[in-house]
């Protein structure tokens, strides 16, 4: 019998020691050699940090392009979506809403023309990119509030899209916060 417990105490040891000490170190010296060391990618403008590259931030004013909803209101403390099943009746108002509203600032879009991930919340509710779809159908709605050209828009949209992990795994995507602080130093610099 205290062999039994002089082995459960020995093992309970190893498994701390493993997994409170060996493997957090590991996880933290593996951090250190990504972008940022561990400490998440900052995006800055005029010398002030203005949110993370891998976050998503609320973008409501027309002037601005939108990213998809958040389930958790951005909160990067507590990422997670909304536990909602896509055939919940609740959900499904939920995003019903979201395309009417999408459409009252986009009348130039049909109901088909929406993007899915416009109206529909990512599972970590912090989802920091959209398809350049997405951007397309927002052009229109930017330049007339920056009173900026059509195209000269598009271009920008092209410019900040990143295509797929050697050029066929995944989807072309455009970070909205990289976007839109390009498209503030491009108002900027054109004034």
């Amino acid at each position: 019998m205290l062999k039994r417990i002089i082995a459960v105490n020995i093992f309970t040891f190893l498994c701390l020691v493993l997994l409170s000490v060996t493997y957090p170190l590991f996880i933290w010296g593996i951090a250190q050699i990504t972008p940022g060391k561990g400490k998440g990618q900052l995006l800055e403008q005029q010398g002030k940090v203005v949110g993370f590259y891998h976050e998503g931030q609320s973008f409501t004013a027309d002037n601005y392009f939108w990213g998809r909803p958040s389930a958790v209101n951005y909160n990067g403390s507590g990422s997670g979506g909304s536990n909602k099943g896509t055939s919940n009746p609740e959900y499904l108002k939920e995003v019903e809403h979201r395309i009417d509203t999408f459409l009252v600032l986009h009348p130039y879009l049909s109901r088909k023309d929406v993007p899915s991930e416009l109206v529909t919340a990512s599972g970590s509710g912090l989802d920091p990119n959209i398809s350049p779809k997405a951007a397309m159908v927002q052009v229109k709605r930017v330049a007339k509030a920056r009173g900026m050209d059509e195209k000269q828009l598009q271009k920008l949209v092209k410019e900040h899209t990143k295509a797929p992990l050697f050029k066929v795994l995944g989807p072309s995507i455009i970070n909205v916060l990289e976007l839109n602080l390009a498209l503030d130093n491009f108002k900027t610099i054109k004034n």
